[in-house]
């Protein structure tokens, strides 16, 4: 069995569970130790539970929090060489560096780094495998490449950037500059480039959608949801929403 939890998703903090029989690891800790603790009492884990720790990039809401969790109760982190250089989690006792983007394994938990197009060092996103089963955390990319298609491509869960509408982003409150930088190819991913690439990953084994990282001053959750499922022709209830203050709770892929 695969599952997926979220403590919390957006500019303010992002941290994502993922579990089986034998494994634990979180991905991003962009919340503070306090913050973190409360949370995962929320989804009935402790921190001495967590196997590894494992780093997108190091930007503040994804890598403020790892350093701290992980030398409190020591967490060993996976990281790429660009985004431990970053110096953001500050020093780690155990930690491993992800070269080459090469494949490693946490339990009987196969993880997969992907490459990433992002504003940051050396961004990776993660597709994880276990009991035949395949799921994907994708976020914080402005664009994707022909590679990220043919690794989304019979997922059986995807969570997915749906990061701004472009017309809310573009009529919004944001200088023009910071507009750019979200809008660009290295920024966040839009609710039309989340559904274009849905439309071509999309298969029969697809059976948990988990739209994510929705930023709360250039989006909707409403929008997202309806939006999404119109375009795959799902329930829109089947389109499961990751908050930023709630997350959400789990689910299982069997």
């Amino acid at each position: 069995m695969l599952k997926v939890a979220s403590l919390g998703s957006g500019s303010k903090g992002n941290a994502t569970l993922i579990a089986t029989d034998k494994a634990t690891v979180m991905v991003d800790c962009g919340f503070t130790l306090k913050e973190t603790l409360k949370r995962l009492e929320r989804l009935e884990v402790s921190a001495h539970d967590i196997d590894a720790v494992l780093v997108t990039h190091e930007h503040q809401d994804h890598i403020s929090g790892v350093g701290p969790l992980s030398r409190k109760f020591d967490i060993p982190v996976w990281s790429t060489r660009g985004s431990l250089l970053s110096g953001k989690c500050g020093k780690l006792t155990q930690y491993s560096i992800i070269e080459g983007f090469e494949a490693f394994q946490i339990g009987d938990l196969d993880i997969l780094p992907i490459s990433v197009p992002h504003d940051a060092r050396e961004p990776c996103q993660y597709l994880f495998k276990a009991s035949q089963k395949r799921l994907a955390i994708l976020t914080d990319l402005g664009s994707y490449t022909p590679e990220i298609i043919d690794t989304l491509k019979s997922c059986h869960g995807i969570l997915l950037e749906c990061n701004h509408d472009e017309e809310m982003l573009w009529n919004g409150p944001y200088p023009y500059s910071l507009k750019q930088r979200v809008g660009g190819p290295l920024g966040h991913m839009s609710n039309k480039q989340a559904i274009k690439l849905l439309q071509s990953i999309i298969s029969d084994e697809l059976e948990l959608l988990i739209a994510s990282h929705i930023s709360e001053q250039n989006n909707c959750q409403d929008l997202v949801q309806k939006s999404v499922a119109e375009a795959i022709s799902w329930p829109q209830d089947n389109v499961i929403i990751a908050g930023q203050d709630e997350g959400f709770g789990w689910y299982s892929i069997s």
